[in-house]
């Protein structure tokens, strides 16, 4: 790993190949005293904290010395992973991102990180020839491989993915040792989301408007809710919600007939997939949604699908924060 400065269908990994693997990771953990390499590392600190025991979804990992070749297989544990100052050595990419490859708001930070790809069959020949020293995932992506993965180098899985991003972050930050640097991100985020809605009520002569969040899919269209990446953002912010949206779930699936549950003041739009293939354009040749206020009065705002759904990080929720301070009319927060 290079350190930057401030399922269907399952492959059996051959015996072999964990065998390679397994010996790598041990020799990694224990490290080695009188190697000059690692000598310039301990020296600066890297291994402060380790050897540690992290608690997670699947068990404990028990992780060696400070990691710096990690594997991941979400997207948002790579917006955390780079987040921190680290390029890991292997990702997946979103597995809704229709163009494929990795989130074009993290291109500067994944230089030479390899797809490990898909997520729903991570290849695990080729993670496991990464030599990785830690693989990041949930348990509602991967429970099915974590033994196979566990096998290959220490392994920490969240519980699920989406609103519990914050957690998951600790958690990740935890394997990384890098607590203070998660700590200090997310502070930063929660006083920019804190800027925004200060200027927004402002704006608005001390109301706060409502939005709405409309995911079009090959498949029923998506109102997105609290218990969502995306709604914990907004209520971050201190957006209203349209009573649709006002609930401790993460989404509702509506027909074209019942889009007017997502109107409000301000409705942003994401498309997850070739827009041919989902309900997008059936629905806003309707009726029902020409109808709505945030329609007729040209409060609707195309974003990006990356960043509002598959970001689930800090460094989306911040490109999200700019997205609704277009939005509102307001300066983007510092």
């Amino acid at each position: 790993m290079t350190q930057r400065t401030p399922s269907t269908r399952l492959r059996t990994l051959p015996a072999a190949v964990l065998a390679v693997a397994l010996s790598t990771t041990l020799l990694a953990g224990c490290g080695s005293s009188g190697s000059g390499s690692t000598t310039a590392a301990a020296s600066q600190g890297s291994t402060a904290g380790f050897p540690t025991t992290v608690k997670h979804a699947m068990g404990t990992a028990e992780i060696k010395s400070r990691p710096q070749r990690v594997v991941v297989l979400d997207s948002g544990e790579l917006d955390d992973v780079t987040l921190l100052g680290l390029t890991p050595v292997g990702a997946v990419s979103p597995h809704m991102k229709t163009e494929g490859g990795f989130p074009s708001y993290l291109r500067g930070e994944i230089s030479g990180t390899k797809d490990v790809g898909p997520m729903a069959e991570p290849n695990l020949e080729l993670i496991a020839s990464l030599k990785p020293d830690l693989i990041l995932s949930s348990k509602v992506r991967h429970e099915k491989i974590y033994a196979q993965l566990n096998a290959i180098a220490p392994t920490v899985l969240a519980e699920t993915t989406g609103f519990p991003w914050k957690a998951n972050l600790a958690l990740y930050a935890q394997a990384l040792g890098r607590q203070d640097e998660a700590r200090k991100a997310l502070a930063d985020y929660q006083a920019r989301a804190a800027e925004l809605g200060e200027a927004i009520k402002a704006k608005n002569g001390g109301a706060m408007p409502t939005a709405s969040v409309v995911r079009f899919v090959a498949g029923p269209t998506r109102l997105y809710q609290k218990s969502s990446f995306s709604g914990t953002v907004l209520q971050d912010v201190g957006l209203g919600r349209p009573a649709s949206q006002n609930v401790d779930s993460a989404m509702l699936e509506v027909s074209p007939e019942q889009v007017d549950k997502a109107d409000a003041d301000l409705v942003f739009v994401t498309v997850a997939d070739d827009p041919t293939k989902t309900q997008e354009s059936q629905v806003q040749s309707t009726l029902v949604w020409k109808s709505l206020n945030a329609v007729k009065n040209g409060k609707v705002f195309n974003v990006p699908d990356e960043t509002w759904m598959s970001g689930i990080g800090v460094q989306a929720a911040d490109q999200m924060l700019n997205d609704i301070a277009k939005a509102a009319g307001v300066p983007v927060p510092h």
